[in-house]
């Protein structure tokens, strides 16, 4: 499975609603329950999930899904 594959049931789950369709350019203001809070939630589940942790620094500069998948990607590899 890919990584997108691999976040959705975890944006379903945090942001409880089983009809989120993620793409690489999915962003916030697209789900309308995904707010500071979810994202904050979002941020917890992502890293638990795939064991991996971010800078504060790194979650500032993702505009979409594609850059927060692209970032585990790479933390993935090293």
């Amino acid at each position: 499975m890919t990584t997108l594959e691999l976040l959705t049931p975890i944006f379903r789950q945090v942001i409880d609603d089983e009809s989120i369709v993620l793409t690489r350019e999915t962003t916030a203001d697209d789900i309308e329950a995904w707010d500071s809070l979810s994202h904050i939630n979002l941020v917890a589940a992502v890293e638990m999930s795939f064991k991996v942790r971010f800078a504060l620094g790194e979650l500032q500069s993702l505009k979409n899904v594609g850059h927060l998948v692209d970032l585990i990607d790479k933390k993935m590899t090293r």
